[in-house]
Order: structure tokens, then C-alpha cells, then sequence
């Protein structure tokens, strides 16, 4: 199911989040295809699955299955990475369905706010188009950095999950994060 007819398009201060291109879709195939590019934390191995093929078969990203928005810097619309959601579930009806998302930024992007505020404005995104009351993420227990960007756009830290990601040949706890539709923001 899509999520809304209109194009994803959300802005903030520094960053704007929008709906995946071809153009951007080839380069984030590319980016995929260097390591370099994904940093110690997103270290998956192969990814399956070019973009660019989903975006010829008319695929849209801004569904309740999977979603994918860019994060394009305001100042010069430089496209600086990419933020992707699927839904969890605990318990088998609707009402207790949510969404965990990640965030991918390039290497020179980071550590300068741009993965605060589009953390925010994807929360807020994603409160607007689907009925959940809880929006989540986890990041690796070592990714200080990103406990801290998480904290900073309003997420509370609610524990461990040990052994729960297979990550560069290993499994690596996880620290989630939450942020629920009636926090205030």
C-alpha cells in the first residue's frame, strides 16, 4: 500500500526528505557498492537488489512494507544519504504494528546535525501517513554517535538486544530506541 498519492517531501532546517529518483537510485546502487561507504555499522555483506530496478518496474518507496526516502542537504541539494523503515509487530493485530526505520548518511555528512533533524522529520513523516502509535531504531551498543543523534531528536532509550544483528561476520547487540506518538515533541 502507498502511502499517500503526493510526492514524500518533507523539510527542515538543514535537511529535506523526498521520494527516490532513478538518478538517485543509480547513485545509491553505486554507494552500496563501496564499502567505504557504509561505515563500521552497516556492514551487511552484499546487498541484493538494485534500486534502479525497482524504480524501472514503477516501484514507489513510500509504502507500509518497505520505504526509502533521500536525505538532501538544504544549503546546496547535495544528495547526502538515505533513510529506510519496514514495520515490526507485537502482536498479530494492526494496533500493535510499528515502524523501525535506519538512517545512512555519506561519510562526509556525518557529525554535523543532518542525521538529527532527518531522524525528526522522518518520525514525524511517518506519524503523518500511517496509523501507529510507535516509530523505533536500534543502533549498534558502540555507535555512540548515533545513540547521541537519536537522543537528540527525541528518542528514548528503552534497552538492549543482545546478539540481535549478524553484522560483519559476527552478531552485535543493539540499543533501541522509541518514540511514541503521544511524547512530547
Amino acid at each position: 500500500m502507498v502511502a499517500s498519492e503526493e510526492p514524500i517531501d518533507r523539510s527542515g532546517q538543514l535537511v529535506r526528505l523526498r521520494e527516490v529518483t532513478r538518478a538517485d537510485a543509480e547513485r545509491f546502487d553505486d554507494w552500496r557498492a563501496d564499502p567505504a561507504n557504509a561505515g563500521e555499522f552497516n556492514d551487511f555483506g552484499v546487498v541484493s537488489g538494485s534500486l534502479v530496478a525497482a524504480i524501472e518496474d514503477g516501484r514507489r518507496f513510500a509504502t507500509e512494507e518497505l520505504g526509502r526516502v533521500v536525505v538532501e542537504r538544504l544549503d546546496d541539494g547535495e544528495v547526502i544519504g538515505d533513510m529506510s523503515w519496514h514495520p515490526v509487530r507485537y502482536g498479530p493485530n494492526e494496533g500493535s504494528r510499528a515502524f523501525n526505520f535506519g538512517i545512512s548518511l555519506h561519510p562526509d555528512a556525518r557529525g554535523r546535525g543532518y542525521g538529527v533533524e532527518a531522524q525528526r522529520l522522518l518520525a514525524a513523516l511517518l506519524f503523518d501517513l500511517f496509523d501507529v502509535a510507535r516509530i523505533e531504531a536500534t543502533t549498534d551498543v558502540d555507535n555512540v554517535a548515533e545513540q547521541r543523534a537519536l537522543e537528540k531528536a527525541g528518542f528514548t532509550r528503552e534497552g538492549v538486544l543482545r546478539q540481535a544483528q549478524h553484522r560483519a561476520g559476527a552478531h552485535h547487540d543493539l540499543v533501541l530506541y522509541s518514540l511514541v506518538r503521544d511524547d512530547p515533541r
